[in-house]
């Protein structure tokens, strides 16, 4: 049984890797066990549906949860969390939300461009970020996002416009 996701990414990066998806992520709730995975230009379905297959009898081999569990594999979405270094780094250029440990910063919300990344922490820049620019160490951060902003409505056509008299 494993109680530590780190053997269950061990385990299941490179079958993934065969298959051409990265790895993101893999969260355990309860005896739900959702793996995370994408690549350049996104993940169909019928890529989710192959991998599940190869995942589960890796699974079946590490037996990584006792008695019966779900198993799920996902993309991450267009708002994904951030808990590592590197997810961060792929991050770099995006709006992302940090939830900070009490205590450790003048507000505990933060929404800003992530501008860098390292092994230590990350930037944010903006004009809701205090002081328009804070670098933020990982072991301060509770919580981070990246977050998905909807562009502007499009202009109806002139034909979809109503005529006022």
């Amino acid at each position: 049984m494993v109680t530590d996701t780190t053997e269950i990414v061990g385990a299941l990066s490179p079958v993934l890797e065969a298959r051409g998806l990265d790895l993101v992520d893999v969260e355990v709730h309860g005896a739900e066990l959702t793996v995370f995975v994408d690549r350049d230009g996104g993940v169909g379905l019928d890529e989710l549906g192959d991998a599940t297959r190869d995942v589960s009898a890796a699974l079946d081999a590490l037996d990584p949860m006792p008695g019966r569990y779900t198993l799920s594999l996902s993309s991450p979405g267009l708002e994904r969390r951030l808990r590592t270094p590197a997810h961060f780094v792929k991050a770099v250029g995006e709006t992302v939300t940090l939830r900070v440990n009490a205590g450790t910063a003048d507000v505990r919300r933060i929404r800003g461009t992530l501008t860098a990344a390292d092994d230590a922490g990350c930037t944010l820049s903006g004009p809701e970020v205090p002081g328009g620019e804070q670098h933020i160490a990982y072991d301060q951060i509770e919580r981070a996002r990246t977050v998905f902003e909807w562009g502007p409505e499009p202009r109806r056509a002139k034909s979809e416009r109503v005529k006022r008299p």
